[in-house]
């Protein structure tokens, strides 16, 4: 699916230069699921950011087999970043809504995705009336509605407590 060579990316500061990465190569495989483990500070946020577009790397190669980057890719940050203001399902349908879907596919899609992460009958519910566990499902489930050739999580699970962390981590491997 994707392949990084030799990946480099530096930060200038108001105190300096700062490499955040240095010459990381690694290839993954279609339906491969990995960890980055690594100290505080280590680069791994970056690196996704950089696998999901929102990056990019100072030097290096990303290379992907057919020539093209992949089309949607997601990203599960450790903070759900749910629009308070909106109810659940409209908060899963949002990315739909900058792709141009129709209101009620948008609708559909996002109830088919909730229901993904078991959480189907909290679609009225604002972010307020949710627990951080549902929260995050609620993320996870916003990340899949555009049906994302390349899913990437950064600490999802980093702000729960251990319960509903395994609850995301089986999220995961079942998706």
């Amino acid at each position: 699916m994707i392949e990084l060579k030799n990946i480099s990316k530096r930060f200038i500061t108001p105190a300096g230069e700062f490499e955040a990465l240095k010459d990381i190569s690694l290839k993954i495989k279609d339906g491969q699921i990995f960890g980055i483990i690594g100290m505080s500070g280590a680069g791994k946020s970056t690196l996704v950011r950089i696998l999901g577009g929102l990056l990019e790397p100072t030097s290096g190669q990303l290379i992907y087999p057919d020539g093209r980057e992949p089309d949607p890719r997601a990203i599960v940050f450790q903070n759900s970043n749910l629009l308070p203001w909106l109810r659940t399902a409209e908060n899963v349908a949002l990315p739909l809504l900058y792709a141009g879907i129709r209101k009620r596919e948008r609708m559909e899609r996002a109830k088919e995705a909730l229901a993904q992460v078991g959480l189907e009958d909290r679609m009225y519910f604002k972010p307020t009336q949710l627990s951080g566990g549902q929260k995050q499902r609620v993320a996870i489930a916003r990340a899949m509605v555009l049906r994302p050739s390349l899913l990437l999580a950064d600490e999802p699970t980093g702000a729960l407590d251990t319960a509903s962390g395994e609850q995301v981590m089986q999220i995961f491997r079942r998706l």
